[in-house]
Order: C-alpha cells, then structure tokens, then sequence
C-alpha cells in the first residue's frame, strides 16, 4: 500500500449538510427550522436554561453551602508513608510522586499524623500537622516548611 492510496473507511464520512440551498438538497425552504416561532427566526432561540416561562430549576432547587474558589488542595500523606523510603534520605514533591505515594502535587503537599515514622528521613512540604512533626523528629528526622 502506497500513502496516495489511502482513504476512509466505506461509510465513514458524509458530506456536511448544507442548509437554505434550494428543495433539491432536502434541507431547502425551512432550512430544518420548521415553520415561524421564535426558533425560526434570525435571531432567534433561547437563552441557556430557559424553559418556557415555567420557573427554571435552578430557581426551584435550594441552595446552601459555599464553593471557596480560592482554597488551596493540598496532595495529603501520612507519615506511614515516609517508611517506604531510605535512612538518611530526602523526601520532596519529586521524591514522593516517583515512589508513587501522590499522584499530582496540587498546591502543595501536607504531611498528616497517621501511622508511625521508623525511618530518619528530611521531609520537604508545605504543611505539617503537629502529630507529624512530632513523629518525624522522634524518629531522629526533619521537616521543612518550603
């Protein structure tokens, strides 16, 4: 096979509708708008989530709570976590997602209390809880805020 006999599959495509162009294209006429109202006219149709008048259902449904849209996420670990790792070595962002323990990194990376920390290892996040850093510095290791 040669690349100037290449082409689509039997069926695979179809020439584009072309609307308004006389009865024979068979979208002639109405050009598939139908007859008069508000969506056959040139400007016409209606906004999104408009329904006729009847009280939309983003009206009808309660609301409560609060989106904070400015909240940082952070990719969270436990300090059981850091056992994966080697005495004496360094854990970051880089360290943590090649270990597979984070997947993304998000706004930063928080160290949480959970578990127990065996290992004498320098831990570089954005957060520690109290619990975590009590832990990483009885097991004879170190954090840093970055």
């Amino acid at each position: 096979m040669k690349l100037f006999e290449l082409q689509p599959g039997v069926g695979s495509t179809s020439d584009r509708k072309r609307k308004g162009r006389g009865h024979g294209s068979g979208n002639g006429k109405t050009a598939g708008r139908g007859h008069k109202g508000q969506n056959a006219r040139s400007g016409g149709g209606v906004r999104i989530g408009f329904e006729g008048g009847q009280m939309p259902i983003y009206r009808r449904l309660p609301k409560r709570g609060f989106n904070n849209v400015f909240a940082l996420k952070y990719a969270e670990i436990n300090v059981s976590d850091l056992n994966k790792f080697e005495d004496g070595a360094v854990v970051d962002a880089a360290a943590l997602k090649e270990a597979g323990i984070i997947k993304k990194t998000l706004d930063g990376i928080k160290v949480l209390g959970n578990g127990n920390v065996e290992k004498k290892v320098t831990v570089k996040a954005a957060k520690f809880t109290e619990s975590a850093k009590e832990k990483i510095v009885a097991a004879g290791g170190k954090f840093e805020v970055m």
